[in-house]
């Protein structure tokens, strides 16, 4: 079982949305036996909190129901040893991952994109500031991730 946490700021947008095309893609590929997931935030401002409204909106839109069952939560010491995979939405997340997280559990920690070898940009932008069309972009790369994120892990076992 590969077990794989998906980290943005404030675990309300990007990882939420990630986790949740990810939940669908898993159930697709039938990988439920071979993959869990979870997301997190660096950030504890939205403990508790659902994801952004915005995003459930066009998760759901999409056919990405598992958005409405995510709660926020702050990334916590014991996620370094229990996940396999640490994947940040961008660069100043994995900056604040590494930071708190114990050498030995270093490797563990990857940009989402880059470690879906998606060509292009390597960050996923943070849409809670902007529009709609923001969200949009999020969830494309989002798919684009996931697809490759699965790929790779299920070469790899």
């Amino acid at each position: 079982m590969t077990k794989i946490l998906l980290v943005c700021m404030g675990n309300i947008c990007r990882s939420p949305m990630a986790a949740s095309v990810m939940h669908a893609e898993v159930e697709r590929r039938q990988l439920a036996d071979r993959v869990s997931l979870d997301s997190a935030g660096t950030h504890g401002a939205h403990r508790g909190e659902k994801a952004d409204r915005r995003a459930i909106s066009l998760a759901q839109a999409r056919g990405y129901n598992q958005i409405a069952r995510e709660r926020s939560r702050k990334v916590k010491e014991e996620d370094f040893e229990h996940f396999d995979l640490i994947l940040a939405m961008d660069r100043d997340n994995l900056a604040n991952l590494q930071q708190a997280c114990p050498p030995q559990h270093q490797h563990k920690l990857h940009l989402f994109l880059e470690y879906a070898g998606v060509p292009g940009p390597l960050e996923v932008p943070d849409p809670y500031y902007g529009n709609a069309e923001g969200f949009e972009v999020v969830l494309r790369l989002c798919e684009q991730g996931a697809d490759g994120v699965l790929h790779r892990v299920a070469q790899v076992e």
